[in-house]
């Protein structure tokens, strides 16, 4: 009799057993899923958030390409001797002062959009200094000449950046 009740014991608790396994792993799963949907809501609210912010970043970006290329750089900046050493440096300052105002805006951007800008910028100072080493450049007029000259031969390094931009832009729709 004592077996019987056992047994009896054991068929009553094995459904049971049953049961509460497929409720843990029913619970377990509903939970996950519960997790799931709450980060990509949580997710989806940032980038809604986020996408102004990085689409402002991206503009400054582009304007900052805009203001250090070459032509319009020039035109912008115009010497104030005929000294061809302190235009260099009035110019190179000037992209150096244009990339530190936006240098916040690096964690809008991803990592390659940032790693060519700052390649344009570099290229852009490089240009100005080789064409001021040339023989030819003896004043600061003359840099401008052959700046310029340079930049109708070839794509300057900032539009090259841009193009880079508005490809990635164009990425996030």
């Amino acid at each position: 009799m004592e077996i019987s009740r056992i047994i009896d014991l054991f068929l009553f608790a094995i459904p049971s057993l049953i049961v509460g396994i497929i409720a843990y792993h029913f619970f377990k799963e509903h939970t996950k899923n519960e997790d799931g949907r709450r980060r990509f809501l949580l997710k989806k609210d940032m980038q809604v958030n986020a996408m102004p912010l990085r689409l402002q970043a991206y503009e400054r970006m582009a304007l900052f390409l805009e203001r250090i290329s070459p032509s319009k750089l020039l035109i912008r900046i115009t010497p104030t001797s005929s000294i061809k050493e302190d235009y260099e440096s009035l110019l190179i300052q000037s992209i150096e002062q244009e990339f530190e105002h936006n240098l916040s805006q690096q964690i809008y951007i991803s990592d390659k959009c940032w790693s060519i800008v700052t390649t344009a910028k570099n290229a852009t100072i490089q240009l100005i200094r080789k064409a001021s080493m040339l023989e030819k450049t003896d004043t600061a007029n003359k840099l401008r000449e052959v700046v310029l000259t340079e930049m109708m031969d070839r794509l300057s390094p900032s539009d090259a950046a841009l193009s880079f931009i508005k490809e990635e832009v164009s990425d996030l729709w």
